[in-house]
């Protein structure tokens, strides 16, 4: 078994979608970034190829590249799920946290769950995702962006 830690942040910005966890949320601002800026998924990616010790989203998506451009972050989890197979890695569980003041996240956190386990091809009943607030402190606090965190446990089944 291997455990990873993943973290992300971007800020909010106008002109944006609002995507996390896979999910369009109605907002009037989205998060500023190369792909649609997914925080929740870009930590759970960093969370799984740490614990598989194979770097991080920026290796393997580069924000360089333009074929990531505006690219839905799940399809990248697809990516990092199939990558996690081929090396002989199994997904156990995730458990992850969204840090946001606004908007409330509680009525889309299930179609999150759902979005991320089926990306990976996992039940969803090992796809944990949880709100918080930043209790109005620092930029996350102000409403200026949001942040995520995840952990994974992996498991070796081969190779």
């Amino acid at each position: 078994m291997r455990i990873g830690i993943g973290f992300d942040i971007h800020p909010l910005v106008e002109g944006r979608k609002l995507v996390i966890g896979g999910v369009a949320i109605d907002f009037e601002r989205g998060l500023m970034g190369h792909s649609d800026a997914d925080v929740l998924v870009h930590a759970i990616i960093d969370t799984l190829l740490g614990a598989a010790a194979m770097g991080d989203i920026g290796k393997h998506f580069p924000d360089t590249d333009q074929q990531y451009k505006d690219m839905s972050s799940l399809i990248l989890l697809e990516r990092v799920g199939v990558l996690l197979s081929d090396n002989g890695f199994a997904v156990e569980n995730i458990d992850a946290t969204v840090i946001c003041e606004r908007p409330r996240l509680a009525d889309h956190i299930d179609d999150m769950c759902r979005n991320i386990a089926k990306a990976l091809g996992i039940e969803r009943e090992r796809v944990s995702v949880k709100a918080s607030t930043a209790n109005g402190l620092g930029d996350i606090g102000k409403g200026e962006g949001i942040a995520a965190m995840a952990t994974a446990l992996v498991r070796k089944v081969g190779k």
